[in-house]
């Protein structure tokens, strides 16, 4: 005889729907907490906008976090890079500027009682050039709101999403509330040049269950990104009166002979890409992309010399170390087929990001929790995950000590162009999934 299924005991589904009715509760809080100081929150992002942090001229932005952490009362630890402590480390990329006013901060908040599972919480302050100025409609680093969107440089990538972190961790205090687990909330630079930033935090010892990195991504959860390579040709040509051209080598054009041969191996690895079990759905992921070009000295002169820096991307599981021999083997091999080239070979300097791409697995724990907060502070589903032919600082973390990474933020336009800007219902509704994603991540407590 088949038995029939037990009825649940009366008491039990009270109690079950007396939970219910306590985590409906504490996400309203959370989200109305949200709401009552977004006002503010934006207010601070613009004055985070404001600061010009260009590559080496971080410091100011980096003092502004530090003094935001500890009107907060968090534990901050504030240090000046030492790359000689990085350099050996996966993923270090080379630095060629200024580094010695580099810092890193990172404001810790330990529980009264930590029975929860411990979060980093990251983003960077540093921006690129803003280009020419006339060629903005409001000026970068004067931030303006304006039909719903904050305009400046950085106003996307990433600082509004690095307040929005912050504000999401007031909520969660303005609601009464606190968390039952260790916090590192983190302010790195060279995102955008090599990562050092970040590798920094970890050579330092910061660890934790989770990372949540609030890069602009659309509202979706980063599932696959490229690596990146930068390196620098340096040509040589031989000087001669422009009048007697002919008896000279010019460095510019032979720069371009050798840009068109890197061309055909970006089309040679957008080929392999077709194979990536994620990218063979876009159909240019591999980017090659000569960014800088200087050379000559006179206009009426056979320049002797033409220094190109460069980028090209990497799709995840592709060895860096692999890749820097093909691209040495394209350029020696397009230099013997150049007149002058052939006797005089370029160099190639390695520049910056020498990076890995990435992956996320093994983060179905975090992504859960993410899409949950997600429907609450949405109300849907989370969209189908985002394919990205950028990179971001997550790589450090799961790629190279195994942390659950996620990637997900902002609705942000024209980053790395003119009149960057960040939508800002999306920035709200972002700031809400940050803090119910720390809710149930950390756990919490009634203060």
């Amino acid at each position: 005889m088949e038995e029939r299924p037990r009825l649940l005991d009366g008491a039990l589904v009270e109690r079950q729907q007396s939970d219910a009715m306590i985590k409906s509760n504490i996400s309203h809080r959370i989200r109305d907490a949200v709401d009552a100081k977004f006002e503010e929150q934006i207010s601070t992002t613009k004055d985070f906008v404001a600061i010009p942090s260009t590559r080496g001229a971080e410091g100011p932005c980096q003092d502004m976090i530090g003094d935001l952490l500890r009107r907060r009362g968090y534990e901050v630890d504030d240090w000046y890079i030492d790359t000689d402590d990085l350099k050996d480390l996966p993923g270090y990329g080379p630095i060629e500027h200024d580094f010695s006013r580099a810092r890193t901060v990172v404001g810790t908040y330990r529980p009264t009682h930590d029975r929860g599972r411990s979060l980093i919480l990251q983003g960077h302050c540093d921006v690129v050039p803003a280009g020419p100025l006339d060629m903005w409609e409001t000026p970068p680093f004067m931030p303006l709101v304006k039909d719903g969107w904050l305009y400046g440089r950085g106003a996307g990538d990433m600082k509004s999403g690095t307040i929005a972190a912050l504000y999401a961790l007031d909520a969660l205090k303005a609601a009464g509330l606190r968390p039952t687990a260790r916090i590192h909330f983190q302010s790195v630079i060279e995102e955008e040049s090599t990562g050092v930033g970040a590798l920094s935090t970890l050579q330092r010892g910061y660890r934790a269950d989770c990372c949540f990195i609030p890069e602009p991504t659309d509202g979706k959860l980063i599932r696959s990104q490229v690596g990146v390579i930068w390196f620098r040709l340096k040509v040589r040509g031989r000087p001669a009166h422009v009048a007697h051209a002919g008896s000279g080598s010019n460095a510019i054009k032979a720069a371009y002979h050798l840009i068109q041969a890197l061309e055909g191996l970006e089309a040679e690895w957008n080929e392999r890409a077709k194979k990536d079990r994620w990218f063979k759905t876009l159909e240019h992921p591999i980017n090659f992309n000569p960014g800088i070009i200087k050379g000559g000295e006179w206009a009426s002169s056979v320049p002797a010399w033409c220094d190109v820096d460069c980028r090209i991307s990497i799709l995840p599981g592709w060895s860096v170390a692999e890749c820097q021999a093909e691209i040495l083997t394209c350029i020696k091999k397009a230099a013997k087929t150049h007149p002058f080239l052939a006797q005089s070979p370029p160099q190639v300097v390695w520049s910056g990001f020498l990076s890995d791409g990435f992956e996320l697995t093994g983060a179905e724990e975090s992504e859960a929790v993410l899409r949950k907060a997600y429907s609450e502070a949405y109300g849907g589903d989370l969209p189908d995950d985002a394919i990205f032919t950028g990179l971001t600082d997550t790589r450090f973390y799961g790629l190279n000590h195994g942390i659950q990474s996620l990637c997900f933020g902002a609705k942000a336009e024209q980053m790395h162009s003119f009149n960057e800007r960040v939508e800002l219902d999306s920035l709200r509704k972002v700031t809400q999934t940050i803090a119910l994603f720390v809710a149930d991540w950390c756990g919490l407590e009634e203060v």
